[in-house]
């Protein structure tokens, strides 16, 4: 970030935002292409914009500032919660929100977002519907089970739920076979070094290289570990707070629930992950602990083999520094 630039804080909605520097002050735009121009003619092409990452009411103005060339920050709702937490306000309005996250934005260290590209779009897009379409035949599978154990269910209720639950079993098929071959495109050096890892499976081979731009984004094992929410936090406090260490699940919750599912047949098929599980299971830990450990153990396999560019072997030497 250059810290010469002019900080902007800005609290969005679905209809409009609210902005606030130091230098211009407050003001409320539309959250329209035309409140987007009039924010940049406002506070100009020289500012930084900050705001919060908000489902997807930020997506347009941030694309739309990306795309202008002017400095772009989005930032994890928590760390600006926590942020205004410490001031210990008394006051909460879109006004003060943006105010805020001005002063969170001129306090720290910003990192410049970066527009995806149409790949990036395209595969998230499809994924984000997968992912949509897999809840709602979980949810018509559990209607299904309900009705059938209520003794005479309906005839009709029941063909309208199998009916529904055959599409979306076509749909998530057709998007599973579209989604691979598109990520096959960019990636299909990195996805067949991914699935010669025994227990990594097609849809987290499709999930890590894309969340990670086949491993390009993270330096160290130890970084993509704590991307997934999958690093211990130890809480201790004087002699009365001893709390079991957890996992802190402030990661990547999609990544971290295809891991636990590849763990299970790791210790079956992959001799490392086996070994690791046997050996924390033989200290008395519980089956859990040894599973978390085993996804940790996955994300290095998958971290050395993409860095390195060889496929999986059992004396495989990770690359972690």
């Amino acid at each position: 970030m250059d810290k010469n630039s002019k900080i902007a804080g800005i609290d969005i909605s679905k209809s409009s935002f609210d902005v606030y520097s130091e230098t211009e002050g407050h003001q409320k735009f539309e959250n329209t292409t035309s409140g987007f121009k009039k924010l940049v003619k406002t506070y100009g092409k020289d500012t930084h914009y900050v705001m919060e990452s908000t489902g997807c009411y930020h997506v347009l103005l941030a694309l739309y500032l990306s795309g202008e060339g002017i400095l772009v920050s989005i930032e994890n709702p928590l760390k600006i919660k926590r942020f205004i937490q410490m001031q210990l306000l008394k006051v909460k309005t879109d006004k003060a929100d943006a105010r805020m996250i001005c002063k969170y934005g001129i306090s720290q260290d910003l990192k410049i977002w970066k527009s995806p590209d149409s790949f990036q779009r395209q595969s998230e897009s499809l994924f984000s519907l997968l992912q949509f379409y897999e809840k709602q035949r979980t949810s018509i599978k559990n209607k299904l089970h309900r009705e059938k154990t209520l003794g005479k269910p309906s005839s009709s209720v029941l063909k309208s739920l199998k009916d529904i639950l055959l599409t979306f079993d076509r749909e998530v098929l057709r998007l599973e076979v579209e989604l691979e071959e598109l990520v096959k495109k960019l990636y299909r050096e990195e996805l067949a070094l991914l699935r010669s890892i025994p227990g990594i499976g097609i849809k987290t081979s499709i999930l890590l290289v894309m969340l990670t731009d086949g491993m390009r984004s993270f330096e160290r094992s130890g970084q993509l570990c704590s991307y997934a929410g999958l690093t211990p936090v130890i809480r201790e406090s004087g002699r009365s707070v001893r709390s079991r260490p957890r996992i802190s699940k402030m990661g990547n919750g999609l990544l971290r629930k295809h891991l636990f599912m590849c763990a299970f047949n790791a210790i079956k098929y992959n001799s490392v992950c086996k070994s690791l599980y046997e050996r924390i299971k033989g200290k008395g830990k519980s089956g859990k602990v040894a599973i978390i450990a085993v996804c940790n153990k996955l994300l290095k396999q998958s971290f050395g083999i993409l860095k390195s560019g060889k496929p999986y072997c059992e004396n495989f030497s990770l690359i972690s520094a």
